[in-house]
């Protein structure tokens, strides 16, 4: 386990992490884990208010756990709501949750025995963070951008072995 800090304590964790090729999935087969469940539309939150937005820190929750596949669906809902806007700041957290779903996508690739997935993915989602943290100073949405993508350079150029050695989500919370 990456974290042990839960941001979205009232949400419990899925049965399991889904990997691709070894387990039910999650929505489509009748063993899934989440079968059967109405998915409800994400709502928009702006970025100052992450402290607030759920998705957003179950998300966080889910990648720190290890649940990688189960944290890129809870922020891809988001990412669609964010094009939808069409602000400025929108389009920042756009590409700071499309970065973070790439960068998850990436280490998903280290289960799945994937390499060449996790260098694809991990370069896309770090030049979108980089870019996020460079125009919004380098924190956003509680999360120190340049931080995390120094930690995420590091895991995807070492050609980890386990997605545990993924870098964790810490978040600079007013709490």
């Amino acid at each position: 386990m990456v974290g042990e800090r839960r941001y979205a304590p009232a949400r419990p964790f899925p049965r399991y992490a889904f990997l691709p090729g070894r387990d039910p999935h999650p929505v489509r087969d009748p063993e899934g884990h989440s079968y059967g469940e109405t998915e409800l539309a994400a709502d928009y939150l702006p970025p100052s208010a992450w402290e607030r937005n759920d998705d957003y820190l179950f998300g966080v929750d889910l990648y720190n756990h290890g649940y990688l596949w189960e944290a890129h669906e809870a922020w891809e809902g988001l990412w669609h709501v964010t094009k939808k806007t069409g602000s400025r700041p929108d389009e920042l957290q756009g590409l700071f949750l499309q970065g973070l779903i790439q960068c998850t996508a990436a280490a998903l690739k280290v289960r799945m025995e994937q390499p060449r997935g996790l260098e694809r993915l991990g370069e896309l989602g770090l030049e979108k963070l980089e870019t996020v943290g460079r125009r919004s100073g380098g924190t956003f949405m509680g999360l120190d951008v340049f931080e995390f993508v120094g930690a995420m350079r590091r895991f995807v150029g070492d050609a980890p072995a386990s997605a545990d050695a993924r870098p964790p989500l810490k978040l600079e919370t007013s709490a």
